[in-house]
C-alpha cells in the first residue's frame, strides 16, 4: 500500500482529536479526505507528512514508517499545504532548483520536466511574487513533484482560485493521479465528484464513511418525473416509500423515496393505473453536500 494509517490516536490536551483511524490507500488512487472544520483532517495530514507524531498508532508511506524512519518516508512524499509557502522574491526556476537540492539524486533536467507538466512554461521567467494565485499553486505542485514521489498529499489545493484556475488545477491533479497515489483534503464537493475515486469522511476524530465514489449512497432516492397531464398531489399518497414530494413547475414532480429499492418501476405502474403517460423520468445523481451533512450530523 502507498499510504497506511494504522490505529492513529492523537490528543490535544483533553481533546481526543483522532480516535482509532485506520485506512489503506493503494498505488494510483486519488482519495478525498473530507470532514467539517475540526474533524481531524489536518491532523491526519500532519502525521502522514511527519510534521507531528501520533500518541498511538503507526503511519506508513510506500512501506516506510513515517514515525521510525521519517527521512526515508518523506523522500517518498510530495506535500502541498493549504497555505502554500513560497519565496516570492525568487524566480520560478530558481525556486524549483532550490527545492530540488533537498532531494539528492534529482537531476537538474527535472526542473524543465515539472514546468512542462504543470503548465508553468508561459510564466516560468517571472518572479513568484508576480504570479497569479493559480500559477502560484502550480509552482507549489511543481515543487511537490520535483523529486517524482509516489505519494502526493494535497491540503485544500484549490482554495481561492477562480473558475478557470479551478478547472486547470483539477485537471492537473487528475493527470498526476494516473501514476501517483494522492490524498486530497477539500471542502469543495465538486472536487469530490470530479477528481477523487474514493471518499474518506472524518467526523469528530473518527472515520464515518470510507467508500468508492461510485458506490456512495444516501438514505433517500430522489426521482424527477414529468407527466403528460396534471397530477393531483393527493394521488402520490398511494406510493410506498414516498417521503416527500415537490412540484417545481408544470407537470414535473420531484419525489423523495426511501432507498430500499429502485422505485421507478412502481412509478410506471402508478402512471398506468392513473391512465397518464410519463414523458421523462430520472434518478438524481448523488448530492455530495446532502451526504456530507447526513454523515456528519450537520
Amino acid at each position: 500500500m502507498a499510504i497506511k494509517a494504522i490505529g492513529l490516536h492523537k490528543y490535544y490536551g483533553n481533546q481526543h482529536v483522532l480516535n482509532d483511524i485506520w485506512f489503506d490507500i493503494p498505488e494510483g488512487q486519488i482519495v478525498g479526505l473530507l470532514g467539517p472544520n475540526g474533524a481531524g483532517k489536518s491532523t491526519i495530514m500532519k502525521i502522514l507528512t511527519g510534521y507531528i507524531l501520533p500518541d498511538r498508532g503507526e503511519a506508513e508511506v510506500a512501506g516506510i514508517s513515517i514515525i521510525h524512519n521519517p527521512l526515508d518516508a518523506k523522500r517518498k512524499i510530495g506535500y502541498l499545504p493549504e497555505h502554500n509557502p513560497l519565496y516570492t522574491e525568487m524566480y520560478v526556476r530558481e525556486y524549483l532548483n532550490f527545492v530540488r537540492k533537498f532531494y539528492p539524486g534529482t537531476p537538474r533536467s527535472r526542473i524543465e520536466e515539472v514546468i512542462e507538466m504543470t503548465g508553468l512554461a508561459p510564466e516560468a521567467h517571472k518572479k513568484i511574487g508576480q504570479l497569479s494565485k493559480g500559477y502560484r499553486q502550480r509552482v507549489g505542485l511543481a515543487a511537490a513533484i520535483i523529486h517524482n514521489p509516489p505519494v502526493l498529499i494535497l491540503d485544500e489545493p484549490t482554495t481561492g482560485l477562480d473558475p478557470n484556475q479551478l478547472v486547470e488545477i483539477r485537471e492537473l491533479i487528475k493527470q498526476l493521479g494516473k501514476n501517483k497515489s494522492i490524498i486530497l483534503s477539500t471542502h469543495i464537493m465538486q472536487e469530490v465528484e470530479q477528481i477523487v475515486e474514493r471518499v474518506i469522511l472524518i467526523n469528530k476524530g473518527k472515520i464515518v464513511l470510507d467508500q468508492p465514489v461510485e458506490k456512495l449512497e444516501t438514505d433517500k432516492q430522489i426521482i424527477t418525473v414529468e407527466f403528460d397531464t396534471k397530477i393531483e398531489s393527493e394521488w402520490f399518497k398511494r406510493l410506498d416509500g414516498l417521503l416527500h414530494f415537490e412540484n417545481p413547475g408544470n407537470n414535473v414532480w420531484e419525489l423523495h423515496f426511501d432507498n430500499k429499492r429502485d422505485h421507478r418501476s412502481a412509478l410506471f405502474d402508478f402512471a398506468v393505473d392513473l391512465g397518464v403517460k410519463i414523458l421523462r423520468i430520472e434518478i438524481a445523481r448523488i448530492d455530495m453536500e446532502s451526504l456530507f451533512r447526513q454523515k456528519t450530523g450537520r
